[in-house]
């Protein structure tokens, strides 16, 4: 559901809990205080696990660590540079997500039905899941905890330049931003513009400029230098 476009936040509205993207430990320990009765339950199993020598909490972060950001994002990634690299198949993935992505042997709980929007040089789009924490998992893996958080949630909505700011993306104040809010019927992929002198580049060297926070629309993909 498209929730609007180049939300203006009066600083009355101003949220301080702030967002950061880079660092898990700081997700893990700043973003929210407060725990869902869930939540609790299960940050009090770990403690009382850990307590007990029977689960090491690095080995555990390593495999979070490994799902959130190398291999179910390594998913989504194969989608942007087909995208990028087949035109044919970007008309597709934008007339049916759902099933251009499912021909890539990509499907599975959490992604059953799906919708691209890609970004252009007028629009650059953002997700989100104002109700709880509504994720594509089959291209995205596991859900960063800032994605969980009420601070994104909220502020996404409101101030969607702000929290871009925060992730460290600045856009031209022309560009407008369209915020997604996914749902459990509807999960979106962020396609972000292809960068520039990545013509000669194969699909999986263009795969390799596609991060998470890319196909979330809290960066944008890479430049072929950083790949050198």
């Amino acid at each position: 559901m498209l929730l609007g476009e180049d939300f203006d936040l009066h600083e009355e509205h101003r949220d301080h809990n702030h967002i950061h993207s880079h660092d898990h430990h700081d997700d893990h320990h700043h973003h929210d205080n407060h725990y869902s009765d869930m939540q609790a339950r299960v940050k009090a199993l770990e403690t009382l696990l850990t307590e007990k020598g029977l689960i090491e909490p690095a080995a555990i972060d390593a495999i979070v660590e490994t799902y959130e950001t190398k291999v179910g994002p390594r998913n989504g990634a194969h989608v942007v540079a087909k995208a990028w690299s087949n035109a044919d198949f970007a008309d597709w993935l934008k007339r049916d997500a759902t099933a251009a992505i499912a021909s890539l042997g990509f499907t599975g709980r959490q992604g059953e039905h799906m919708r691209a929007v890609f970004n252009t040089s007028e629009t650059h789009n953002l997700v989100v899941c104002t109700l709880c924490s509504c994720y594509p998992w089959s291209v995205l893996g596991l859900p960063p905890v800032w994605y969980k958080a009420p601070a994104y949630r909220s502020r996404a909505v409101i101030d969607p330049r702000g929290v871009l700011a925060e992730f460290g993306l600045t856009l031209p104040e022309e560009k407008k931003i369209r915020v997604w809010d996914s749902t459990a019927e509807l999960r979106y992929l962020v396609i972000p513009e292809r960068p520039a002198g990545t013509e000669e580049m194969d699909e999986a060297a263009l795969a390799g400029l596609v991060s998470r926070d890319a196909m979330i629309g809290t960066a944008i993909a890479g430049s072929p230098e950083a790949l050198r």
